[in-house]
């Protein structure tokens, strides 16, 4: 999990896993340039509908989130810091 955190395109997962993963980067960092390639190629990988939908919502779930506690000032638990 370390090397996924660090850079999943180095890490050793599946091809399958870093298509995943980049479609969540995209997704993430520049939301308005997703193409329906950036679909097609989740499916290339092996992705059904369903998943490529629970993909979706995940990514969009913890975007949402975490810029609803930013936008509020919300502190994380001392936890998360360690």
């Amino acid at each position: 999990m370390e090397a996924v955190r660090r850079d999943y395109k180095t890490a050793d997962i599946t091809k399958q896993e870093k298509i995943m993963l980049r479609y969540a980067e995209k997704l993430t960092l520049t939301p308005g340039k997703m193409v329906e390639k950036d679909v097609i190629m989740l499916r290339k990988a092996g992705f059904e509908d369903v998943d490529i939908l629970d993909i979706n919502q995940i990514v969009a779930y913890y975007a949402y989130v975490n810029r609803t506690a930013d936008g509020l000032g919300v502190s994380l638990e001392s936890f998360w810091h360690e």
